[in-house]
């Protein structure tokens, strides 16, 4: 019998297992340091997801893991809506160009899940997107 819901999440979990490479993490923290970021929320978000990840050397991350730079195609489970994103730094970000900064909600929330995993993140208008991951492509190296 599977510890598994039908989820695929653990039955008493909130929040999906993550794995981040460590070279992610180190960028990330360092860039969570800087005296502009301190005691902001989505900051603060971030390093939860941090404090929480399964930190793995680069080379062990499997491609299938959403890291800094890829492209991850989701599905919104409620209404079928398809999505492309690129999670990037903040200064990299461009809404119009689906480049998602890791500070944003969503780009807090899709780092370090792998395909078939999925996160509720509050949209507009007070409804909730419920996202599945269905595909990453990694960052180009």
């Amino acid at each position: 019998m599977s510890s598994q819901s039908q989820s695929g999440l653990p039955p008493s979990s909130a929040t999906p297992a993550i794995r981040i490479s460590a070279h992610d993490v180190a960028r990330l923290e360092a860039m969570l340091d800087a005296p502009a970021l301190r005691g902001n929320a989505a900051a603060a978000a971030l390093q939860r997801e941090l404090d929480r990840a399964d930190v793995l050397p680069p080379g062990e991350v499997p491609a299938d893991v959403v890291g800094m730079h890829s492209t991850v195609e989701c599905v919104d489970e409620h209404d079928g809506a398809a999505h492309a994103l690129t999670l990037v730094y903040p200064h990299e970000a461009d809404v119009d160009t689906g480049r998602v900064s890791v500070l944003a909600p969503v780009g807090s929330a899709l780092l370090g899940l792998s395909v078939g995993q999925q996160i509720d993140w509050p949209a507009s208008g007070g409804r909730t997107l419920r996202l599945r991951v269905t595909a990453v492509t990694p960052a180009a190296t």
